[in-house]
Order: structure tokens, then sequence, then C-alpha cells
């Protein structure tokens, strides 16, 4: 996917994601693990994959690295964290 591709998608996709997911991925910008992610939310390990997932299926991407990438082109997050 495209920087234009991916700008595009965040504008149409930004307002869709709810509150929990924009945590979750703020959290995949950071290099941890999933169980990582979930004790740091007090959920487990399997509540924090339910919404990677939907997290993914909303930005239409399929990787962990195309999530940051998007999250990034949307302005979310900056390389810094």
């Amino acid at each position: 996917m495209t920087t234009m591709e991916l700008q595009g998608t965040a504008k149409a996709s930004n307002g869709s994601l709810t509150r929990r997911e924009r945590v979750v991925l703020s959290n995949l910008t950071e290099e941890v693990t999933l169980e990582q992610i979930a004790s740091k939310l007090f959920v487990t390990r399997n509540t924090v994959k339910s919404q990677v997932r939907s997290v993914y299926r909303k930005l239409g991407v399929s990787t962990r690295s195309e999530a940051v990438e998007w999250a990034r082109a949307a302005g979310l997050y900056t390389s810094e964290g």
C-alpha cells in the first residue's frame, strides 16, 4: 500500500476505531508483545488478540507493521512514539 493510499484510508477509517482500539493501536507502535500489552491494559492476551484483529479489519491491513505504518501516515503516532 502506498503512502497516498494509506492517507486516503486513514481519513476514511480514522473515526471508525473505538477508543480502546486506538489504545491497542498505540501499543502496537511499541516493541512489545501482545502479552505485555494485555498486562498493561489489565485484560487477557485473547482480548488483545481480538482487538488487534478488529483494528486490522477496520484499517484494511493484515500485519502489525502495516497497522503501525497506517497509524503514522494518519498522523496518530510519530516515529518517536
